[in-house]
């Protein structure tokens, strides 16, 4: 991955987290009231929203630090575990899923603690 495509993936996934929340709100909200998970939801749709923002600022870095690729893929890879399995199981209920979210979040954590490093030791 070089600096655009960060960029682009970055600005990708905040306008799929606005959208994503915001149909969470709106459309989603009956479904996600009877199947009694729209705390699981909101947790998703910010922790996507977060490592989103997240990706641009890698993005934003990457000329300076080259070596920070491999945070946006950390950032990446959280975001579709730890999201997308918190957003699968809001919507249906099923609890194995969420098995799926502590691997996202660990990445998402790699990611955080390797952008530190990598900027500590230029």
């Amino acid at each position: 991955m070089n600096t655009k495509s960060i960029l682009i993936i970055g600005a990708i996934f905040t306008c799929l987290a606005v959208m994503i929340g915001a149909f969470g709100s709106h459309a989603l909200k009956p479904i996600l009231q009877q199947v009694g998970k729209p705390e699981v939801f909101e947790t998703a749709s910010q922790y996507h929203f977060y490592h989103a923002l997240g990706l641009l600022l890698v993005g934003s870095l990457h000329d300076k630090f080259p070596k920070i690729t491999f945070v946006a893929y950390c950032f990446l890879v959280g975001i579709l575990l730890f999201s997308g399995s918190l957003y699968v199981l809001a919507l249906t209920g099923v609890t194995p899923l969420g098995a799926v979210a502590p691997i996202g979040g660990s990445a998402f954590m790699i990611g955080w603690a390797g952008l530190a490093y990598q900027v500590a030791k230029s």
